[in-house]
């Protein structure tokens, strides 16, 4: 059965028009999407885990890539919140209630690339939730249609694939930023502290971070995404 996105305005807005999802992601129409980012706090490193999931092989796009913890289009008629609980459930086996997930922020983001010979322009307005919550691995039970596994990975680890433009990752790193820096200052509460420290890429040697590392990561990733003219921010 062919699914039905509705076209939304940059706002998030309903323009009353809805197309099938391969037209839409051909023709570039906005539409919405619900990103959720599960986090936990890890005891033994003192630092936190982030859950990535790796999308499965047949994927119309970025088959095999690490990706955000669970995501998903709205389908026509319904809505942001919905979908994201809807997703939790179908992808990962995971059960929540709609107190447990965070609206942080939206997301606006444009994809103009190609898969499988096809053109992929997607341009989507993403609600993106964070869910505290300490997972085990025996609680997932994963759509194998959709996700191939899923793992813990320490946050600042992610961040370091992101900034070596690791191709196995298809993370938004602006996304990704603003989601850190809710980890550093909420789950580990370090605003204004400098404790972590992390990896340059290229062999660079260990540093403390900065007060503006999230920003400084974002400059030197938002110009890479320009010259590649695949992430192009709205």
């Amino acid at each position: 059965m062919d699914e039905y996105l509705d076209i939304r305005d940059w706002d998030g807005n309903l323009t009353g028009e809805k197309k099938e999802r391969g037209t839409v992601h051909r023709e570039g129409d906005i539409h919405g999407t619900s990103h959720i980012w599960l986090i936990r706090r890890n005891e033994e490193t003192g630092s936190a885990d982030v859950l990535l999931q790796k999308r499965a092989a047949d994927k119309d796009a970025f088959p095999g890539c690490y990706d955000t913890s669970s995501a998903g289009h709205i389908p026509s008629g319904g809505d942001f919140m919905e979908s994201a609980l809807r997703e939790l459930k179908e992808e990962l086996g995971i059960s929540a209630e709609q107190e447990e997930l965070q609206h942080l922020f939206w997301h606006r983001q444009t994809v103009d690339t190609e898969f499988h010979g096809q053109r992929f322009y997607d341009r989507q307005i993403s609600a993106v939730y964070v869910c505290v919550r300490n997972i085990k691995d025996e609680e997932f039970c994963l759509q194998k249609e959709e996700v191939e596994e899923v793992r813990w990975m320490d946050y600042e680890e992610c961040m370091q694939h992101i900034l070596r433009k690791d191709p196995k990752f298809c993370i938004h790193p602006d996304e990704y930023g603003r989601v850190c820096e809710y980890i550093r200052t909420k789950v580990l509460r370090m605003e204004g502290k400098e404790e972590l420290t992390t990896q340059e890429p290229e062999g660079r040697a260990e540093e403390k971070l900065s007060p503006t590392w999230n920003e400084d990561c974002l400059a030197e990733l938002d110009e890479w995404i320009e010259s590649q003219g695949i992430y192009l921010r709205q």
